[in-house]
């Protein structure tokens, strides 16, 4: 490191300032102010060349964390971004969206605050894309082979792109009128604005990666044509069946899942003409009292898009309990830590509910009207109710955010013939590869619900399993197999 005892001089860890909520809830841009680069640079000081750089361990990526921290203390801004971009096709999503496991396996975070990893590789690309250092990277020649990836999400795009560079000719299909998935339709404004995604599509489309939206394969086209079309397919659509709370009232109107209600709000930001007459969606927060089942990101999603909307009230339901303040026994350094952690959202009002179990929704004339609800404590790995604990909460709206439970089998799926895990997710061999001969799957469609990161790190190496079945070889990265990775 050019400053090995950084962190003994800057103990103090900084990062952005978040707008005054009164503020930020006027309009749907990012939160945060702007960040100095000369306070970044002696955060980035703060990396101190601990020899074994955990952060390594907690990335999935790989992301050469200590090298770029160096640079741009070292003001080598360009460097940086080269090394950046040797792991990360998109560290302008991850920087914005990913929770940072590297942060939480810094060494320093043992018994300091740990370096703001995430604010330095925000900061690197976004100066990168203002300087005109982000350009196309077009194959040097092709190969002749011809590429389907289905799904535009953060797996998807991650596979195309390492697939166009190594020169094949790669064919993006997503269902939805716009490519970017949930990055596109489930990622409020305020924590990504879209022009984000919209300068990387444009970087591929001028590499040669060929975008197709408004296509929902297995219905537009065959799973047989798909196939018949393309010298290999790569499955990368998602977990996108939502997991649902069939209790007594599900019926009632006025009970949506997350992913009917974020959409439509993106929608809006993007000019889609889908209002009425007040400015807002079909399925809107205003004038009602919001209550979200579900403690996670998502549901902190939710969270934010009410506040903007106008909503009288919001509580958040969590079946857990709440975590501690500081970092839980039962996640010691250098695991991802069990602690209470405070959203962009959080700060801007409603209130969080832990250990709740909502037990009936009630309705009037067809719309919901309130829910019925108890407290939980858990007994021998299994939620009891709490005796005299029960409640009612009045509710206009209800938000099911609960996660996701796997992939959508019907259709493409089942017409293809893959095989299916223990938990209902497509099958995949160490090579990414499933069953069927020439079709191969990453990120949560075979993995499940889980992180941007670990979806990128799926789409590069299963890109380079591809590359492999068309060429013999490859030369292309492979940061994760799926015999090493942590299984969900």
């Amino acid at each position: 490191m050019g400053d090995p005892s950084g962190f003994l001089k800057h103990g103090s860890r900084e990062t952005p300032v978040r707008r005054p909520v009164p503020l930020r809830l006027l309009d749907w841009k990012e939160v945060y102010e702007p960040f100095s680069r000369d306070t970044l640079q002696v955060q980035a000081s703060r990396c101190m060349d601990c020899g074994i750089p955990f952060c390594h361990n907690g990335c999935p990526l790989g992301n050469l964390i200590p090298e770029w921290n160096d640079l741009v203390y070292k003001g080598k801004w360009d460097d940086g971004i080269e090394r950046l971009h040797a792991t990360n096709n998109f560290p302008e999503f991850t920087g914005r969206l990913c929770p940072a496991p590297c942060e939480a396996s810094c060494v320093l975070g043992i018994n300091q605050d740990p370096v703001t990893i995430k604010q330095v590789e925000v900061e690197l690309i976004e100066k990168a894309f203002g300087d005109d250092r982000v350009t196309p990277i077009p194959p040097s020649k092709l190969t002749g082979k011809k590429v389907a990836v289905v799904g535009s999400g953060p797996a998807g795009l991650a596979a195309a792109q390492q697939l166009t560079r190594a020169g094949h000719t790669v064919t993006v299909f997503e269902r939805e009128d716009r490519i970017g998935g949930l990055l596109r339709y489930g990622i409020p404004e305020f924590k990504m604005e879209k022009h984000v995604i919209d300068r990387r599509l444009a970087q591929m489309e001028a590499e040669g990666t060929v975008f197709k939206p408004g296509v929902n394969v297995g219905v537009d086209i065959t799973a047989d044509e798909l196939r018949g079309q393309f010298d290999a397919v790569v499955l990368a659509g998602g977990a996108t069946v939502a997991r649902d709370l069939p209790i007594p009232g599900r019926e009632l109107d006025g009970i949506h899942q997350a992913m009917e209600f974020l959409p439509l709000a993106n929608r809006v930001q993007l000019g889609d003409a889908i209002t009425g007459e007040d400015g807002l969606p079909p399925i809107n927060a205003k004038g009602k009292k919001v209550v979200i089942i579900g403690g996670g990101d998502t549901g902190a999603d939710c969270l934010g898009t009410s506040h903007r909307q106008g909503a009288v009230s919001v509580h958040q339901f969590e079946i857990m309990p709440r975590p501690p303040e500081e970092r839980a026994d039962s996640t010691p350094w250098p695991t991802y830590p069990l602690m209470y952690r405070v959203s962009s959202a959080h700060e801007e009002g409603g209130e969080r509910v832990f250990s709740v179990n909502t037990e009936e929704f009630v309705g009037v004339d067809g719309k919901v009207k309130a829910l019925k609800a108890h407290e939980v404590q858990m007994v021998a790995g299994r939620f009891e109710k709490v005796d005299g604990t029960d409640f009612e909460l009045e509710a206009d709206l209800v938000l099911l955010a609960m996660g996701f439970v796997g992939p959508e089998k019907p259709g493409l799926l089942n017409d293809l013939g893959v095989d299916y895990n223990e938990r209902g997710n497509v099958a995949r061999s160490t090579e990414w590869s499933t069953n069927v001969d020439g079709v191969f799957v990453a990120g949560d469609m075979g993995r499940g619900q889980s992180l941007i990161v670990w979806a990128i790190a799926e789409g590069r190496s299963c890109a380079a399993a591809v590359d492999r079945y068309l060429e013999g070889a490859t030369a292309l990265p492979a940061p994760i197999t799926t015999s090493t990775m942590p299984q969900r």
